[in-house]
């Protein structure tokens, strides 16, 4: 259990440096992903494993799926299509090694057989969080909802396109 603890933990920070020092957009996604999962894996060998399926689920699956399809729709460099870095062997080699030692640390936890429990010995359960969540912790459950509602108008607001108003021909005459 520790040991794919440690593994995970490691997978995450090198996989996360990889994000931030990374200079292709799908580069950074990989990474993301890897980083992602091994977060997950963190979870699971915590003895959370709703938790970590929840990050799976929602982060690694559902948000890096449209992560990915923004990339597409914002390609700006037409030209480089033929020959991107990215599609290199050579370039997936870092996230393939964070894969692979992903790999390790979930053979070491399945091997352990302690995947599912907490330090105390207790499943935790999805029942467990959520009253824990919606019981004393709903004024911040709401807040949190609140806030990232506010971010989703924000994001609308600052991201809408306004067209400009310059001299419109009109009438046949400038």
């Amino acid at each position: 259990m520790e040991l794919g603890f440690y593994l995970s933990g490691l997978v995450a920070v090198l996989a996360t440096v990889g994000l931030i020092t990374g200079s292709s957009p799908v580069h950074a996604v990989v990474y993301l992903i890897v980083s992602l999962i091994a977060v997950a894996l963190v979870f699971f060998a915590l003895g959370a494993p709703f938790a970590g399926a929840l990050e799976i689920i929602v982060y690694a699956g559902a948000i890096m799926v449209l992560f990915v399809f923004v990339i597409m729709m914002l390609n700006l460099r037409p030209e480089a299509k033929r020959d991107s870095p990215w599609r290199r062997p050579g370039y997936w080699l870092g996230p393939s090694l964070l894969a692979l030692v992903l790999l390790v640390a979930v053979v070491a936890l399945i091997d352990g057989g302690h995947a599912g429990m907490t330090i105390d010995g207790e499943l935790i359960t999805a029942r467990d969080i959520g009253l824990t969540l919606f019981g004393p912790w709903l004024i911040v459950v709401e807040l949190a909802a609140i806030l990232l509602l506010a971010a989703l108008v924000t994001a609308s607001h600052v991201g809408r396109r306004i067209k400009p108003r310059g001299n419109r021909n009109r009438g046949g005459t400038q």
